[in-house]
This record gives structure tokens, C-alpha cells and sequence, in this order.
């Protein structure tokens, strides 16, 4: 899923728990599984990130370069606005986009 066109919360949102737990019936399973989740989303989106700014960044380090360099500042900012990865990895999980696999003892 692409966390661009996700409908996930943008602040923060109160959340019954008794939902989070419908999936896999246990609420501390439910917490695991939506920090993986979200761990992995952030990793990807600090990584789009990072490549999208290396294309504008140059190889002397001018102080006025770095103050004026607009088109930076404005990826930076789109990626601000986007939801947290938590939200977004709680949408997916009540949406059941998250397929988990449990290893058997």
C-alpha cells in the first residue's frame, strides 16, 4: 500500500481498543504487529526521502545555498504533512491489509 494515498489520521485520534484486537484477538499481538508494520514504513519513507533530497544537494557547502534552496524545503514539507506511520499501519490492520504469519511452538 502507498502511504501517499492512504486515509489514515493526520493528528491524533483516540482509538478503542476493542477494535484493534478484532484481527488477532489479542490487543498485545494487535500492538506488535502494527510496530513492525510501522517501523517498515517508516524505514521506506525515510528512504524515498533521503533520494529525493540527494538529487538537490550539491557538492560545496554554500550557507546561502542551504537557506534558499526552495525546492528541498518543500519535499521536506510535503513529507511532514503526511499521516505517521503508526496511523497508517492501524488503518491497514482494521482495513486487513496485513497479512501475519505465527510460527507454531
Amino acid at each position: 500500500m502507498s502511504f501517499k494515498n492512504t486515509n489514515a489520521e493526520r493528528s491524533t485520534v483516540t482509538r478503542d481498543t476493542i477494535d484493534l484486537e478484532k484481527n488477532t484477538g489479542n490487543i498485545y499481538e494487535s500492538i506488535v504487529i502494527m510496530a513492525k508494520r510501522s517501523n517498515q514504513i517508516s524505514a521506506s519513507m525515510k528512504e524515498e526521502l533521503t533520494t529525493k533530497l540527494q538529487e538537490f544537494a550539491s557538492s560545496t557547502d554554500n550557507l546561502e545555498e542551504i537557506f534558499e534552496n526552495r525546492e528541498q524545503i518543500e519535499i521536506s514539507r510535503y513529507y511532514e504533512k503526511l499521516p505517521k506511520s503508526v496511523a497508517i499501519a492501524i488503518e491497514e490492520l482494521k482495513d486487513d491489509q496485513i497479512s501475519v504469519r505465527k510460527i507454531e511452538e
